[in-house]
C-alpha cells in the first residue's frame, strides 16, 4: 500500500521554510503483534515543534535531519494485531507525518464516539491540557484578580482566558489583529483585548490593568513580556508556557531581566512542561470535558485541508495565520 511521509531536510535558519522539509514515498508498514495500522485523518501542528527542529539541549529530543517529522494525531485504524483495538477505531496519539503509521496500542486512545474528533487535538487534548495544570496549578487565579493572557487567540491562550474567567476573574487579551481580538472579546468574554501590533504595548496595558496584573500566562516572551513585568502587583505569579517570538531567533534574546521585578514583588515565574501533568490528565480532560459539554468552554480551529500542506501550515504558525488550534486535515474517516 503507497505511504507518503514528511522528514526534515534541513534544519531552518530563522523562521523555517518549505525548503526545510522533505516529501518522500513509501510502502505501508505491517503491524506486528499488539500493533495496530492507523490511517491518518488530522495532524496537529504545534510551535513547540520548531525547538525540536534545532540542535542543543532542551526538554525533548531534537529531530536529526533525515528523520520523519512527529506530533499529534489523529487516526482511524485499519488493520489491528490486537484484541484492545478493532478496525474503524479512532484514536489519538504521537505519529510520524505520514498517510499510514504503525503505533503500539499503549501509545494510543480511543475517542469516544459523539465527540469532535479534532477536540482530541486541541481543548480536549495537549492544549487545553496545558492551559489547565499551567493556570489552575502555578497561575492560581482567584476570584477579582486581573489575569493577562499573551498569544490569548491560540489554542492554549484562548483556553487559559475562558478558565480565567470561569475563576471569576478579569481578564486582558493579547493578540495580534483586530479580528482574533473581536472574537476574544464578543464569543470568548474577554474583558479587555490588546492587539500588540497596532498598539503601544507599554501604554495599553498600563490603560488595561490599572490595578496591575496578578496572573500573567505567557505565550510568546519577548518585548510583550518586557512590557508586563513593571506591572505585576505584589505576589503575582507568571507562567511561562511558550516563547513563540524568540524560536526563529539565531542569536538569543536579550530583553528586560526579570529578577527585580521579581524580588522586589515577592512574585513567582515558573515553567512547565505538559508532560509533568502526565498521571493528571484523566482529571484535567474530565474537567475540560465538563465545562465543553455545559457551554463554559469554547474553542476555534483553523484547519488546512491536504497532507503536502502540512509544512505551509506549520509554517503559518509563525505568521500568526491561525485563530485557535491549527489542525492539517488529511483525510475523512
Amino acid at each position: 500500500m503507497h505511504n507518503k511521509e514528511i522528514r526534515l531536510a534541513s534544519r531552518p535558519a530563522g523562521m523555517p521554510d518549505l525548503d526545510n522539509f522533505q516529501f518522500i514515498d513509501t510502502e505501508a508498514p505491517k503491524p506486528n503483534d499488539g500493533e495496530v495500522l492507523v490511517r491518518t485523518l488530522y495532524i496537529s501542528v504545534d510551535p513547540y515543534l520548531r525547538g525540536r527542529m534545532r540542535e542543543g539541549r532542551s526538554y525533548i529530543a531534537p529531530f536529526e535531519v533525515g528523520q520523519v517529522i512527529e506530533s499529534g494525531a489523529v487516526g482511524e485504524v485499519i488493520e489491528s494485531r490486537s484484541p484492545e483495538f478493532q478496525p474503524g477505531d479512532i484514536v489519538t496519539g504521537m505519529f510520524g507525518w505520514r498517510l499510514y503509521n504503525v503505533a503500539r496500542t499503549d501509545s494510543l486512545m480511543k475517542i469516544p464516539p459523539g465527540v469532535p474528533v479534532t477536540t482530541a487535538l486541541g481543548v480536549l487534548g495537549m492544549p487545553g491540557l496545558t492551559a489547565y495544570f499551567g493556570l489552575l496549578d502555578i497561575g492560581k487565579p482567584q476570584p477579582g484578580e486581573t489575569v493577562v493572557v499573551s498569544g490569548a487567540a491560540g489554542a492554549v491562550g484562548m483556553t487559559v482566558c475562558q478558565i480565567a474567567k470561569i475563576k471569576g476573574c478579569c481578564v486582558v487579551g493579547i493578540a495580534g489583529s483586530d479580528e482574533k481580538n473581536r472574537y476574544l472579546k464578543a464569543v470568548l468574554g474577554v474583558d479587555i483585548v490588546i492587539n500588540y501590533k497596532s498598539s503601544d504595548i507599554r501604554q495599553a496595558l498600563k490603560h488595561a490593568c490599572p490595578q496591575g496584573i496578578d496572573v500573567y500566562f505567557d505565550n510568546v516572551g519577548g518585548e510583550v513580556s518586557d512590557a508586563v513585568l513593571p506591572l505585576i502587583n505584589h505576589g503575582a505569579r507568571l507562567v511561562i508556557c511558550g516563547q513563540i517570538s524568540i524560536y526563529n531567533l539565531d542569536q538569543p534574546d536579550i530583553g528586560l531581566r526579570p529578577q527585580p521585578h521579581l524580588l522586589i514583588n515577592s512574585a513567582l515565574m515558573e515553567g512547565f512542561i505538559i508532560t509533568d501533568y502526565a498521571a493528571e490528565f484523566s482529571e484535567g480532560v474530565k474537567q475540560l470535558g465538563q465545562w465543553l459539554s455545559n457551554g463554559k468552554l469554547k474553542y476555534a480551529e483553523s484547519i488546512v485541508e491536504g497532507f503536502e500542506n502540512t509544512p505551509r501550515a506549520f509554517i503559518g504558525l509563525f505568521s500568526g495565520d491561525n485563530l485557535g488550534k491549527q489542525i492539517v486535515k488529511v483525510a475523512d474517516a
